[in-house]
């Protein structure tokens, strides 16, 4: 690599920006960061000029010699890249607000990245991310494609099954927020904690859990019953877990397993909030229209804190630790979504896996767990199978293996309320998804 490292950032625009921003300045006698493009589409180019000024602002204010570039060329920011991030939503948050608001009328749960809002954002985005790959092949070589778009598992996945990029590393913060969440709740240092995590995106689990090498899984799932300690995101409802179940399992949920193992809670909960706060889409609307306002003062030259209510803590912590990492082969262990290659037994080797792994600078090195506690083994595996089967009907267009891919989801019913989901959305997201509607379906 170069002395000064070219970073690329797709989604330039998004409010998570800044976090990335004050990632690179906290790292930089560690990272020399000499350039950040930020790269967003026509629709989003006031959003990239205020968050763009921000990031300069924020670089002047650090005194350091960092070039912070606009753009809405992708090709002209992607030449000579040696990382490029990608953080965008097609649609924007008006295709969020559909896939959330279009399954309640069902009685299914309508969520970013569970459910039938997982496979239409999957849908809608893989298309897109494999267009970038096809550039970054042509532009940029050599370069790493660090994924934090959602659904970020299925992202990953499709970028190893249809692209050329063997350079990939899909991220996500529910790990380290739920790190931060269990020091938290002991009381101890998160640098003290350490935990073993593997499953899918949205679908990890924490096999075990150590303060200073020392294993207190026991301890942590005591902690969980008490809603006082529960580790979950901002988007998520804090539901407390009942702990004689989360005894019987013998290891740590995510928060986005409530959505399968409180679905008539969580569904309850998303109907009363829809109809009085409005979907979680609605309420970030305004989140955002509320940063984007503090962005644009003048004599803002940090991340302000209310960042962290549009659920993106830890965001750069989980970014610029693995582009650091892999940067200078620091050979450390940290959960990111990378190939299988046999980690988990009963997972595909050439499947995305969320894992810890040991990060080089070939890459992320997946620490090998066996298999999966058959307690979760098997939803695991079934939430697997959608991920393969929506991202083979993202590239393919397929209508029928779209049908397939809803109706195998746990929090569809049944073929016939998959079906009608599926030709509501398909027509609600029309625009962008041009793929199924070049041939009639049959």
């Amino acid at each position: 690599m170069k002395n000064g490292i070219k970073i690329v950032t797709i989604g330039g625009g998004s409010s998570y920006t800044p976090e990335l921003i004050e990632g690179f300045i906290k790292r930089y006698d560690e990272l020399p960061v000499s350039e950040i493009w930020l790269v967003d589409i026509n629709k989003g180019n006031q959003k990239l000029e205020i968050v763009g000024n921000l990031a300069r602002r924020m670089v002047e204010k650090a005194g350091l010699p960092i070039d912070i570039h606009l753009t809405l060329n992708r090709r002209e920011a992607l030449k000579d890249a040696d990382f490029v991030t990608t953080q965008f939503r097609v649609g924007l948050l008006d295709a969020r607000a559909k896939d959330e608001r279009i399954p309640l009328k069902y009685d299914v749960i309508g969520q970013e990245t569970n459910g039938p809002g997982g496979l239409f954002k999957g849908l809608r985005t893989i298309p897109v991310i494999l267009e970038i790959c096809r550039d970054m092949e042509e532009l940029c070589p050599d370069a790493w494609l660090v994924n934090f778009t959602n659904p970020a598992g299925m992202v990953t996945e499709a970028v190893l099954r249809y692209s050329n990029i063997k350079k990939v590393v899909g991220l996500c913060n529910v790990p380290i927020g739920m790190r931060m969440g269990i020091a938290k709740a002991l009381g101890v240092d998160p640098d003290r904690v350490q935990v073993d995590f593997a499953g899918l995106n949205h679908m990890v689990f924490g096999l075990d859990v150590y303060v200073d090498g020392k294993s207190v899984k026991d301890k942590v799932i005591n902690a969980l019953g008490n809603p006082e300690n529960e580790m979950t995101m901002k988007n998520i409802a804090g539901f407390a877990w009942d702990r004689d179940f989360i005894k019987g399992m013998g290891i740590i949920p995510c928060g986005y397993h409530r959505y399968y193992y409180k679905t008539d809670e969580m569904l309850a909960e998303e109907k009363e909030s829809s109809a009085t706060n409005g979907t979680r889409a609605e309420v970030v609307q305004q989140l955002e229209k509320d940063l984007f306002e503090l962005y644009r003062n003048p004599e803002l030259n940090v991340k302000p804190t209310q960042l962290e209510k549009r659920g993106g803590a830890y965001y750069s912590e989980a970014a610029c630790s693995l582009i650091n990492s892999i940067y200078n082969d620091k050979r450390d262990i940290q959960p990111v979504n990378t190939r299988n290659n046999g980690a988990i037994a009963s997972i595909p080797d050439e499947s995305a896996i969320e894992i810890n792994c040991v990060i080089t600078k070939e890459g992320p090195r997946p620490i090998a767990i066996g298999d999966l506690p058959v307690a979760v083994r098997g939803l695991v595996q079934q939430i697997k199978s959608f991920e393969r089967m929506a991202a083979e009907a993202a590239v393919t267009g397929d209508y029928h293996k779209a049908l397939v891919a809803m109706t195998i989801n746990p929090l569809v019913p049944s073929d016939t309320i998959a079906k009608k989901m599926l030709d509501e959305m398909l027509e609600a997201h029309k625009e962008d998804l041009p793929q199924f509607f070049n041939e009639v379906k049959s």
